[in-house]
């Protein structure tokens, strides 16, 4: 692995950053306009790394015309594995790329623990992404207690690797991969940048067994209370590549803080 990691380490400039805002279950019409408005006016004056936010389905349609004139991708927080027919409640990747989606989240530890997906299911997802064309935001990450016993490493090396026997290597050509240790999801705690670029350098070892020049260009984000205070020094890793951001992207000056600070 070391051999790898120390090739990957001076090829990442080739990688652009990437911030991506997970709204989750948060918003009302006057929210998103007031998120967006201030958001907008922050990445016109530059220095921004790319940037995307992912507000709920339901204000999509007004995020896109919110962002107009500026260069905030939009993306989805979840998206079916079917492309169409009897199933209730469903949006498929084809209905996001018409609401002019550029990315979809994947496979997030909420979507797995509160509604049972496992690693086929988001496979599938990711898949179904692909297809039409999303760039699928795939996430992946342990439990606290698979963290202290050794095993954070094999795990997200397993989650990665189902998607990797479904998809096949080149489909994370058109993709972006989000470490997001469970344990700091929302809790205030953060890996250490020392822990999080020895998954991020794992899970760039795992994609270079099948191609190393796939696992060279991959985008890997690092997920799990990232705020304006600790983003600096997260990016300053060589294999992280830019946030997947939940609580602070509802902070215009919090995430554009982030944003910025990616793009160093």
């Amino acid at each position: 692995m070391g051999k790898i990691a120390a090739f990957f380490d001076e090829e990442k400039t080739m990688r652009r950053s990437l911030v991506v805002g997970n709204w989750k279950l948060n918003g009302s019409s006057e929210l998103v306009a007031e998120l967006l408005a201030g958001l907008k006016a922050e990445a016109q004056q530059g220095d921004f790394a790319d940037t995307a936010v992912c507000p709920p389905l339901v204000y999509l349609s007004q995020a896109l015309v919110a962002v107009e004139g500026c260069d905030i991708q939009l993306g989805a927080q979840d998206v079916s594995l079917y492309q169409t027919g009897a199933y209730t409640g469903e949006v498929s990747a084809a209905m996001l790329s018409d609401l002019a989606c550029r990315f979809v989240i994947v496979g997030h530890s909420e979507r797995r623990s509160l509604f049972a997906e496992d690693d086929q299911v988001v496979a599938q997802k990711f898949i179904a992404a692909v297809q039409a064309g999303l760039t699928p935001i795939l996430c992946l990450g342990e439990s606290l207690g698979q963290r202290e016993s050794g095993e954070a490493l094999p795990f997200v090396g397993r989650q990665l690797k189902a998607v990797i026997d479904a998809a096949g290597v080149d489909a994370l050509k058109d993709a972006v991969v989000a470490y997001e240790p469970i344990w700091a999801i929302g809790t205030g705690k953060t890996a250490s940048p020392d822990q999080a670029q020895e998954v991020h350098a794992h899970l760039r070892t795992v994609v270079a067994l099948e191609s190393e020049a796939v696992a060279e260009s991959l985008q890997i984000l690092y997920g799990g209370s990232v705020n304006s205070a600790n983003a600096v020094e997260l990016f300053a890793k060589p294999d992280i590549d830019g946030a997947l951001v939940g609580g602070a992207s509802l902070k215009v000056e919090g995430f554009s803080i982030i944003c910025r600070a990616a793009n160093q």
